[in-house]
């Protein structure tokens, strides 16, 4: 079960009472099917526990999926996106890596997400024969979408119906507004990194030239250059 506890702005959930942090590093590229199948493969170590397990990008997406689906009333943020060439390059490797660390971050934060036995599971569970079984045990829990609700522990004190229909209200307004803004945001954001791209680009490599040589007026003059400057 998961409480619902009152705070000074309102109904929050409580705290996890066992907080953790988790880390993954070390991607490697992995191979199965005598190298037919080439995966990369990254070490996820929770710190309350010490020991590493092994998880491939789709043991990711499992789990996001199963988040999903049972936490219907919350915000699960995406995993990075699939990529179907250059995912064995170096830069994207460790550009996915940091991107998993940030999601990680906010599922061993979240009061709620954090608790999840899918994702004990998904963090504890070593063996493979054991992962399917707890696979096939998350992917059958019936206590999910609305039936959620049923799981939860709410405060015991009345609540004025006015007040709670004003607070719902409120926050309706909020989720449009900040839908509508990110919305906004992404779209200015595409725009200015197309521009970055085209033209600015030419721009920049100009300056960039331009910079350079300056530097190089320098080493006409071995004796002082521009150290001077640093």
């Amino acid at each position: 079960s998961y409480t619902v506890q009152m705070g000074p702005a309102g109904p929050l959930w409580q705290e996890s009472p066992q907080p953790f942090s988790c880390s993954i590093e070390d991607p490697t590229k992995q191979t199965k099917f005598k190298g037919i199948k080439t995966y990369i493969s990254y070490r996820v170590t929770p710190s309350h526990t010490g020991r590493p397990v092994y998880r491939r990008y789709k043991h990711f997406d499992w789990l996001y999926n199963r988040l999903l689906h049972k936490f219907t009333v919350i915000s699960v943020p995406h995993l990075p996106e699939k990529q179907a060439t250059g995912r064995f390059e170096e830069d994207f490797i460790e550009k996915r890596k940091r991107r998993l660390v940030l999601w990680m971050n906010h599922m061993t934060s979240h009061p709620v997400l954090s608790q999840y036995e899918g994702f004990e599971h998904f963090l504890m569970c070593a063996d493979d024969k054991q992962w399917k079984l707890g696979k096939r045990r998350a992917e059958k829990e019936e206590m999910v979408g609305a039936h959620f609700m049923l799981t939860l522990q709410i405060p015991n004190e009345h609540q004025d119906l006015q007040d709670v229909e004003e607070r719902i209200d409120t926050f309706k307004a909020f989720a449009k507004k900040m839908d509508d803004s990110v919305m906004q945001l992404t779209h200015v954001a595409s725009e200015l990194v197309r521009k970055h791209l085209g033209g600015f680009r030419k721009e920049f490599q100009r300056l960039g030239n331009s910079f350079q040589s300056v530097s190089l007026a320098f080493t006409l003059d071995p004796p002082h250059g521009s150290e001077a400057l640093n």
